[in-house]
């Protein structure tokens, strides 16, 4: 399946414009308005700022409506583009109620210093916080961002998770 090609046109004072040409004849767009909310609209191809249709959504609508269609492709695209690096990871781990540092600073996994993979990001409640400080409180139900090797994420996902740590063999090629 080939990438759709999106259009980026900012709208000084309410946000940002993303469209593209779908394939069944129509032009598909999402405003991003600075408050949050999402409008969805459809318009003929041929006309692009004639609307045939739109829906204003709230922050937390758009999220479910973005669930409902299987994540979010912009994060989907990020995760890809970061994959084709030579022997980049990347991975969301969600944080299990085992988690040995549910309350605890992100600064006490040593996360870096014992698997070489680095937490870029935190997703909590539908919002995002990216490049959390060492003093940044973690939370069972957390999903963390982790970009490393293959070897490092996977060693982050049992250590985040309280798993027994399986002992790295060295690889020889």
């Amino acid at each position: 399946m080939g990438m759709v090609k999106l259009d980026e046109t900012p709208l000084p004072g309410v946000g940002v414009r993303y469209d593209f040409d779908g394939r069944f004849g129509k032009r598909v767009g999402v405003i991003t308005h600075r408050d949050g909310r999402r409008e969805l609209f459809v318009s003929l191809r041929e006309d692009p700022d004639a609307c045939a249709q739109n829906i204003v959504l709230a922050e937390d609508e758009a999220e479910a409506v973005a669930n409902l269609l299987g994540g979010s492709a912009v994060t989907r695209r990020m995760a890809q583009s970061m994959q084709d690096i030579e022997g980049l990871a990347m991975d969301w781990l969600p944080l299990a109620d085992t988690t040995p540092f549910d309350g605890k600073p992100l600064g006490s996994t040593m996360l870096r210093t014992r698997t070489g993979a680095s937490i870029v990001a935190i997703m909590r409640g539908g919002g995002a916080i990216p490049a959390p400080g060492p003093e940044f409180i973690l939370r069972a139900g957390d999903t963390v961002v982790v970009v490393g090797t293959a070897d490092g994420v996977v060693h982050a996902a049992r250590l985040l998770n309280g798993e027994p740590q399986q002992k790295v063999t060295g690889r020889t090629s």
